[in-house]
């Protein structure tokens, strides 16, 4: 019986060292080195220092001198602990007042337009860090009226924060909404 249960116990020791602790320690070794952005959480930080987000979790910017990102299911609202879709089928009652809300919303504040889906609608975790090209133009109106500076201004700096497809055919065309806000400040001032 030992006989057999010594293999059983060194293979898993070795496996457990192998790929508990090696395989782990040497894939964060190479993130570190090859893409430390990226494997530190892509924080954004202001000139002091400070954290101020991440490129990859949206938050929310409410002001009229921003930028707006998509509606978050994630708990109250971009909670990254409850992140989640809405789980709401097209027909569902509350998804459709949800939409219609924000629509109205969306009108009330950008003026008329095409109101993109992605403006309406969450992501499957509710932090999409980024909106459309189209719902990011709608939005142009508002933060240089609210800013006090030519529309074409700020157009400039949503253009300029259009990031394309991965590898030019994964995915669509996107702008990150806290790096363009951020972009934004710079240009205009935080206060707008």
């Amino acid at each position: 019986m030992v006989n057999q249960l010594r293999p059983a116990l060194v293979m898993t020791a070795l496996f457990t060292l192998l790929l508990g602790l090696a395989y782990p320690l040497a894939v964060t070794g190479i993130a570190q080195v090859a893409f430390p952005d990226q494997a530190n959480g892509s924080l954004v930080r202001d000139a002091g220092g400070k954290v101020v987000g991440s490129s990859l979790i949206g938050q929310p910017f409410v002001g009229a001198t921003y930028l707006h990102p998509r509606p978050s299911a994630a708990g109250d609202g971009y909670d990254a602990a409850a992140s989640s879709g809405s789980n709401m089928g097209p027909l569902n009652p509350d998804l459709i007042a949800r939409v219609a809300e924000s629509a109205q919303t969306i009108r009330a504040e950008d003026g008329p337009g095409v109101i993109p889906a992605d403006a309406v609608t969450t992501s499957g975790s509710g932090l999409d860090p980024d909106v459309s090209p189209a719902y990011a133009r709608l939005q142009a109106a508002r933060i240089a009226r609210a800013r006090g500076v030519p529309v074409q201004q700020v157009q400039s700096i949503i253009d300029a924060h259009i990031e394309g497809a991965f590898l030019g055919f994964i995915g669509q065309p996107h702008v990150n909404v806290l790096l363009t806000n951020r972009a934004l400040d710079a240009r205009f001032g935080a206060e707008g």
